[in-house]
């Protein structure tokens, strides 16, 4: 899995911009051009102060980095984005004191991790973000992914989701350099 920086926005930049709406602070709305969607955030709400296992979505402007796709359960997602297939033995290392937090990891993996390839659907679709990835700041959030989101809309633990046709419908007008601003 590659990963990228925070970058200044030049105006041709695509910029997806996401803000909790009002009242709803687990609740959202992603806009990207004309395309305006509803989306969850983190049972937190939106934070400027992310910390590990908080449940908030963290504030900041992230690089739209790669997309990860079940295939087993969904054709590949059209995307100008780099696309990779996962695998049953792909996860993600959330141990704030090893030295692979934050990274993608092969299981089985001795510390704590996610696993990439779910039961339920959420990463179906799984698109990276460059939050905390360069370099990654032990305790300030791990696994900031934008995914699909559940049926009912429950919070996520502080990722951005949407459903998988919105999921498909965005990607689809995506390009390399697309940045997710979370306001």
């Amino acid at each position: 899995m590659s990963g990228g920086t925070n970058k200044a926005i030049s105006p041709s930049r695509q910029v997806l911009t996401v803000r909790a709406r009002p009242g709803q602070r687990s609740r959202g709305i992603l806009s990207l051009g004309n395309l305006t969607l509803p989306c969850a955030l983190g049972r937190g709400g939106i934070t400027r102060r992310k910390r590990e296992g908080d449940g908030a979505t963290p504030a900041g402007r992230f690089e739209v980095l790669d997309v990860y796709f079940r295939a087993d359960r969904g054709r590949r997602p059209s995307t100008g984005l780099p696309v990779a297939a996962l695998h049953p033995e792909d996860g993600w290392c959330d141990d704030p004191k090893h030295p692979r937090y934050n990274r993608p990891v092969t299981l089985p993996f001795p510390a704590s991790h996610e696993k990439m390839w779910r039961e339920d659907r959420l990463y179906d679709i799984v698109v990276l973000l460059d939050c905390n990835l360069h370099p990654a700041v032990r305790g300030r959030g791990s696994a900031i992914f934008f995914h699909i989101a559940r049926e009912d809309w429950r919070p996520t633990l502080g990722c951005v989701a949407l459903s998988p046709l919105h999921m498909r419908q965005v990607l689809a007008r995506l390009r390399p350099g697309a940045v997710m601003e979370i306001r």
